[in-house]
């Protein structure tokens, strides 16, 4: 009897042990520690949403692994992220690589960012086609002095923060470009040193994610965007008038007008009511929209404005 006792004693201690065990594991919305991944085109948004969320939750923790897209994506795989931020959602490759191991994933939309073109103000070019750009990447347009408006003479040199990234991988896809081996390419290590090389050569020519330069509340983002000149963009080779050519800000990102405009998204492997579902939550409310929209990109849900229209009669 004292036996069997003790055996339910012991299983008892064990069960709370375990429960114990298991409290101090998961997080919860309000607090916890959780691994993001991220592209680095999109650090300057991915840090102000994070930063806030702390801000309002003490308690609440996010250490960041910027990286290329592809290696962000492979540690989602790898499960060693919660959640990652990109610019695509999962293959169904990768979806079914998550499936077999029996896990769970989400994709939210949470935004419309924009591939940024630039160039150092030492180089008047300031409007390029599409056609023109796929051109470069096709590599039958190669010198600057085959683009209209521009004051440069010389080897056109497409400069991106490295290989495997949103933004490389971006534009390759939207021209079905497959070899490279004839392109003037520079890896330079991350979107701002994208930046810093663009500005001291005018034979360079940037790709960034616009939320580096976009955000008009930023002191760094000012001072990124100082000596700059963004591409204008039109769809078409023959543009009627200028109003046809436009730009990677939020004007140009609503109605997709904006040729390089693509979707941000959030991409959970968080089975349960935790860290990651909590950060997503707010992100998807009206606060994250404001955030994004402070940011310079287009937020899947726009923060409420609520006018009052006076009109002089009674209704």
């Amino acid at each position: 009897m004292r036996y069997f006792q003790y055996c339910c004693f012991l299983s008892f201690v064990l069960f709370l042990k375990g429960c114990t065990s298991d409290s101090k594991r998961l997080d919860n919305p309000r607090s916890g520690s959780i691994v993001i991944a991220a592209d680095e085109s999109l650090r300057p948004l991915v840090h102000a949403l994070t930063n806030a969320y702390e801000g309002i939750y003490p308690d609440a923790h996010f250490k960041i692994d910027y990286k290329p897209e592809q290696l962000a994506v492979l540690q989602l795989l790898q499960d060693s992220a919660r959640i990652a931020f990109t610019t695509r959602k999962l293959t169904e490759k990768e979806e079914a690589m998550v499936l077999n191991q029996k896990g769970y994933q989400k994709a939210q939309h949470i935004a419309t960012d924009g591939l940024a073109v630039i160039v150092g103000k030492q180089n008047t070019d300031s409007l390029m086609t599409m056609p023109e750009l796929k051109s470069i990447f096709e590599g039958t347009i190669t010198n600057w002095s085959q683009l209209k408006g521009g004051n440069q003479t010389g080897l056109i040199t497409l400069v991106f923060d490295n290989i495997n990234t949103s933004n490389l991988n971006f534009i390759l896809e939207k021209f079905q470009v497959r070899d490279l081996k004839n392109l003037r390419i520079v890896a330079a290590g991350s979107n701002e040193k994208v930046i810093s090389l663009v500005k001291t050569n005018p034979m360079f020519m940037g790709f960034i994610g616009v939320s580096w330069i976009s955000d008009g509340h930023s002191l760094s983002s000012e001072g990124l965007s100082q000596d700059l000149t963004v591409f204008g963009i039109a769809k078409t080779a023959s543009p009627a008038s200028i109003k046809e050519y436009y730009q990677p800000f939020q004007s140009g990102l609503e109605f997709k007008n904006y040729p390089l405009s693509r979707e941000i998204y959030i991409i959970s492997r968080e089975g349960y009511s935790g860290l990651g579902g909590g950060l997503m939550t707010y992100i998807a409310r009206d606060v994250g929209g404001l955030i994004i929209e402070k940011m310079g990109l287009l937020p899947k849900i726009p923060y409420p404005r609520e006018l009052e229209v006076k009109t002089g009669q009674n209704f």
